[in-house]
């Protein structure tokens, strides 16, 4: 699949989404940016929004198989796994597979579950595989995680381990509608006989991973690339970061930038796919000072005083 078909293909699934879906347009373009990218998606955002509306879009406009897992302090890692169950018709004890083993799923409230579990979530999410009584099981192809967190309850909750925040490609959130969007949510309620449009499937689960295999062949100038190291390595010289972002966010942050371009169209990166989705994949990664903590920094802002230190690369178009 080319770059232009891609491009297009990632059109109609954007359209398709926003059919059940209302939200801004930009951040279900974020949303898709995540999956083109191999990676997992964090929403965080107050109930209501309609983060698992779409997940389950999302899910099906790529034609994927989708799960469910709500998280409970009580959820124990085999409810997302599985594990091992007696057959007394054949005597024998077979692994039943968990809601993990789907290629989209949504993990709702995330934050929620105890250590134990996050950390079996946490192997699936970076080995695509999950381990149950020593034997391990591969996950479905293709395999992300949209997960979601309500950033103002904190009963109840248990903080995401820095490895975890780690393996999420991007953090954002769906926001409130703005009044067009409301208006269409009210209308769509007038009438309580009508359901809520259901998202139409405008691709072959296996299609995806070609679409995936597409960004690959985005390139890249040796410019943009230094680009990235050094928006990288700023965030760990702010005095307010105890933890900058690791090798592996700078690497998370080229491939989204070369998603980013083939939903664009483009064959190319240019600066401006970088600081479009610099904030979403950075600012989640970054572990603040206790006094930066204290004084309710910011992450995202941290994100932009380093966006304004580092000079943006002249990169002209005619790499094409």
């Amino acid at each position: 699949m080319d770059v232009s078909e891609a491009s297009a293909v990632c059109g109609t699934v954007l359209d398709a989404v926003e059919e059940a879906v209302v939200a801004d347009r930009r951040v279900l373009e974020t949303v898709l940016t995540g999956v083109l990218a191999r990676g997992h998606v964090l929403l965080e955002d107050v109930p209501g929004t309609g983060k698992t509306l779409t997940a389950r879009s999302f899910a099906t406009a790529l034609g994927l198989s989708f799960n469910r897992i709500q998280f409970t302090p009580d959820l124990l890692p085999g409810d997302i796994t599985g594990s091992h169950v007696y057959r007394e018709e054949s005597g024998e004890f077979e692994f039943a597979e968990g809601p993990v083993f789907a290629n989209v799923v949504l993990a709702d409230e995330i934050n929620r579950a105890p250590p134990k579990t996050q950390a079996a979530l946490l192997e699936a999410m970076s080995e695509k595989q999950v381990s149950a009584d020593g034997t391990t099981y591969a996950l479905p192809e293709p395999f992300f995680v949209i997960a979601t967190q309500n950033p103002i309850e904190e009963e109840g909750t248990f903080t995401l381990p820095e490895a975890q925040r780690d393996r999420f490609v991007l953090k954002t959130s769906l926001g409130y509608p703005d009044h067009e969007g409301a208006r269409r949510i009210i209308d769509r309620r007038a009438d309580r006989t009508t359901r809520t449009p259901d998202p139409r499937a405008v691709l072959d689960g296996d299609r995806v991973v070609e679409l995936q295999a597409a960004v690959e062949s985005i390139a890249v100038d040796d410019a943009i690339r230094e680009y990235v190291i050094e928006l990288g390595r700023a965030t760990r010289e702010d005095d307010r970061v105890e933890v900058g972002v690791s090798p592996r966010g700078i690497q998370r942050l080229f491939e989204v930038a070369r998603a980013r371009a083939l939903v664009a169209g483009r064959e190319y990166v240019v600066p401006d796919d970088v600081k479009a989705v610099v904030r979403e994949t950075f600012a989640h990664r970054l572990v603040l000072t206790a006094e930066a903590t204290v004084q309710d920094v910011d992450p995202a802002a941290v994100v932009e005083t380093t966006m304004d230190r580092i000079e943006v690369p002249a990169v002209a178009a005619a790499d094409d």
